[in-house]
């Protein structure tokens, strides 16, 4: 769509914005009906996808302003010299709504607005390896915290010196959030293999080594419904909990393991007293890693895959280094570097995040682009 009257091309990528305002009113309209609040997924789903719209919205409209205004500017200073010196000024302001539109219009991967489970295991490196998953789970929480999330430990198996071969946590945010604030929309760039450089606690020649710790970020799922489980596809089993070291740390079989048998995954569950409880938990993990499979699935049959350019699912990609010596964190995908390790573990995360953020975007104007061209 370009806009002739005021010299100012939008780019034929702004006709997609017609059809999202559209939309925009028409879930509008559904989210006023109680009886879509009935199902509380339907209305979650809905909402995160009317706030998607909505930066569309408000972006397309200020364009418009923007190429009002300059248009009828240029208009009066045909007849009135008074208005031609507002002319240049209106219509940076019109190349600089577009861009802004165009930026928006940028396809946004659709699980941003999703809260997340996070999976950290340590790697090779032993108890040392444990220990620094603990301070990424810290880092992690902490993170969550500031951005005002809330956070559920699931699952954990600690290790004898306090950290952890493998924690699963749950992270929401508080209410509908806007797609660009939503927990996925930030941790997704978390996934892959962590490495730390220090002295670990257990060597007493102070020699600097190397371990590492894997990430798995899952959206999770809002709705049942979208993940479909027959019921036998199913075989659960159920155990009696055990803590560090194997020994028992209740006297029920609480403990629950469910296995999906057409995929192979196993999703073990201990954490709570209950056995239903821990039943439910399993079954959130799975349909979030079942989901996770299906979305990978599709990608991969589809021509343009519509994943990060930055982010990857691959947990053999090594994404960061935390070199404690230096106090120095370095994100190896794009190249961000900085000397506040230390606040960094402590949750200060944003501008790391950022990087990932903005390399993404990148990518994504870049092959607009070349589409476009």
């Amino acid at each position: 769509m370009s806009d002739q009257r005021s010299g100012v091309t939008g780019g034929p990528e702004f006709a997609a914005a017609e059809p999202m305002l559209a939309e925009h009113r028409e879930i509008e309209a559904a989210l006023a009906d109680p009886a879509v609040h009935a199902d509380a997924g339907r209305a979650r789903a809905l909402g995160r996808r009317y706030a998607e719209l909505g930066r569309v919205v408000g972006a397309y409209r200020a364009w418009r302003r923007a190429a009002d205004d300059a248009t009828a500017a240029a208009e009066l200073a045909v007849e009135d010299d008074a208005f031609a010196s507002e002319v240049p000024a209106l219509q940076v302001a019109e190349a600089d709504a577009a861009e802004h539109l165009r930026r928006v219009l940028v396809p946004r991967d659709p699980d941003d607005g999703r809260d997340v489970i996070l999976e950290i295991k340590a790697g090779e490196g032993g108890e040392e390896s444990a220990l620094f998953a603990g301070d990424l789970l810290r880092m992690y929480l902490r993170f969550a915290e500031r951005r005002g999330w809330q956070t559920q430990v699931l699952e954990a198996t600690e290790s004898d010196l306090g950290g952890y071969k493998d924690v699963q946590v749950a992270v929401k945010s508080r209410g509908a959030a806007a797609p660009e604030d939503g927990v996925w929309a930030a941790l997704k760039y978390e996934g892959g293999v962590h490495r730390v450089q220090r002295v670990p606690v257990t060597e007493s020649q102070g020699r600097i080594h190397t371990s590492a710790a894997g990430v798995l970020v899952l959206p999770e799922v809002d709705d049942p419904g979208e993940v479909e489980i027959e019921g036998g596809d199913l075989r659960i089993d159920v155990f009696r909990s055990s803590g560090p070291g194997g020994q028992s740390v209740n006297t029920t079989d609480s403990a629950v393991r469910i296995t999906h048998l057409p995929t192979g995954i196993v999703v073990s569950m201990q954490n709570e007293k209950s056995q239903l409880q821990n039943r439910e938990q399993a079954m959130r993990v799975l349909r979030a890693r079942l989901l996770a499979a299906q979305q990978e699935a599709a990608a991969a049959e589809a021509a343009e895959a519509r994943r990060s350019q930055v982010r990857t699912v691959d947990r053999s990609e090594r994404i960061r280094t935390y070199n404690f010596p230096e106090n120095r964190i370095a994100d190896h995908r794009t190249g961000y570097k900085a000397y506040n390790l230390d606040a960094v573990l402590a949750g200060d995360l944003d501008a790391v995040v950022a990087s990932a953020v903005e390399a993404d975007e990148a990518a994504r104007l870049a092959a607009l682009g070349s589409s476009d061209g």
